[in-house]
């Protein structure tokens, strides 16, 4: 802890560059294996684990008695996720940040080839904490998961010394902000959407087929009804047998 309230005051008064430093320097202390489990998580491993988890909440929804709603809810974590990034390619310009190791040679880069882009925000914390949110909204549980995800995303991205912590921040609000405000009008589309699906061949994409016990029952409960019909008909004719003679 010394070591990096030490390193945080590295950032000259800077407590978004002291930050960064802080969480940099781990990787100067780390094994070297240590370093490339964390750039290959902070580029592609976490981004994997959110797309698991955004295909087990898709066939969890599918389960559910609104299902079109719930399957709704979950494609448009995708949906928000690709609005957002197109969000910030104006941001981005009009902030013209560069990365942190191009004005501070002395931060470690684990990821290279990042020179030319440009640092605020981060699209890989937006891309996460979009999924974590739109999820959230749809499963509880599945959502958190991949919020605790986003938030290592935003770790990593400094820890490989990419981004700075505003960096990771507004990555984060824009990507809320973009999912919680334009909500209702992707529901207004995407349900909609997702019942004319369920009434076409692509209904198994919407629905899931229903468990074989309970179709069982549905063909039983026919069946008594058949011949409760059948029935009821038959006592019909004898009772106007009965009245005729």
């Amino acid at each position: 802890m010394p070591t990096l309230l030490a390193d945080a005051g590295t950032g000259s008064g800077d407590p978004d560059l002291g930050l960064l430093k802080a969480v940099n320097g781990l990787a100067s202390d780390a094994p070297g294996w240590l370093d490339s489990l964390v750039a290959w998580t902070a580029e592609y491993g976490i981004l994997l684990g959110l797309a698991a988890i955004g295909l087990t909440a898709w066939l969890s929804a599918r389960r559910r008695p609104d299902a079109p709603v719930a399957v709704a809810g979950v494609l448009w974590a995708p949906v928000a996720v690709a609005i957002a990034e197109l969000a910030n390619l104006p941001i981005s310009a009009m902030v013209d940040r560069p990365r942190p190791f191009v004005d501070h040679p002395e931060i470690d880069v684990l990821v290279p080839g990042k020179e030319d882009t440009l640092s605020f925000v981060s699209d890989h914390s937006a891309m996460s904490m979009g999924i974590a949110v739109a999820l959230f909204l749809v499963n509880r549980k599945l959502g958190a998961a991949a919020g605790a995800l986003a938030l290592l995303q935003g770790f990593c991205r400094m820890y490989v010394g990419v981004h700075y912590p505003t960096d990771v921040i507004g990555g984060y609000a824009l990507a809320t902000a973009v999912v919680l405000l334009l909500a209702p009008i992707a529901m207004a589309v995407l349900v909609p959407l997702c019942h004319a699906l369920s009434r076409t061949a692509l209904r198994p994409l919407v629905m899931a087929k229903a468990p074989a016990a309970a179709s069982g029952r549905r063909r039983s409960a026919a069946a008594s009804g058949g011949r409760a019909a059948r029935s009821g008909r038959r006592a019909d004719r004898d009772r106007e047998s009965d009245l005729a003679a």
